[in-house]
């Protein structure tokens, strides 16, 4: 069976921690995340919290520079060793991660069932397979598929697109929205372990 690794601390900080670390005072900080400049989250007492990837997006795009207390670890390659399955049907899910494990003992799967959750994970482990569900509940799949492949901070994994969606042309929006491979359900477990096994010898 595949090994799993435990999961590693998500880095989060405060808006007291960015103002230090961007050499401004709190209130700047503060000031940057009601603008809507810089991305945040508020904790259940009310307080700021930002993620590391959307601090250093921030300060990329603000000409700053990125610091050395975050700038270490800043949008590694994706590990070829790590998959990950995204889809909230946790049968399918369950299935697939067991056939993998079965015949890519070689490999670490990991699961998310919603988007929230596939973002974190993407960040923090940067699969180098991501096999995403299109159509996660209050999800644009296509807009998640582009981001997955086109941000650096996912570190460009191989994502293959599985769906029940019938729509004409999915097939070309979706290679268009960086999908290096595309599969309708009900998908057939030996095409995905296939896929992944051509993509493996490519790399």
């Amino acid at each position: 069976m595949a090994k799993i690794d435990k999961p590693k601390r998500i880095q989060i900080y405060s808006a007291l921690e960015v103002a230090n670390m961007c050499g401004v005072v709190n209130q700047t900080a503060i000031n940057w995340i009601k603008s809507g400049y810089l991305k945040a989250f508020n904790t259940p007492g009310g307080q700021y919290r930002v993620y590391k990837d959307d601090l250093i997006d921030f300060i990329n795009k603000r000409g700053m520079r990125v610091p050395a207390i975050i700038a270490d670890s800043e949008s590694p390659a994706a590990d070829w060793k790590k998959l990950i399955i995204i889809d909230d049907d946790e049968s399918l899910n369950n299935a697939i991660r067991a056939y993998l494990e079965k015949n890519l003992q070689n490999l670490s799967v990991f699961q998310s069932f919603d988007g929230f959750d596939a973002g974190a994970q993407l960040v923090e482990k940067k699969p180098g397979f991501v096999l995403l569900d299109l159509s996660l509940p209050g999800i644009n799949g296509q807009e998640i598929c582009r981001r997955i492949k086109y941000d650096d901070s996912f570190g460009k994994p191989y994502v293959i697109v599985i769906t029940a969606l019938e729509d004409p042309g999915l097939e070309d929006e979706l290679f268009a929205s960086g999908a290096d491979k595309f599969f309708r359900k009900p998908v057939k477990m030996n095409d995905i372990l296939d896929a992944i096994t051509e993509a493996v010898e490519a790399n």
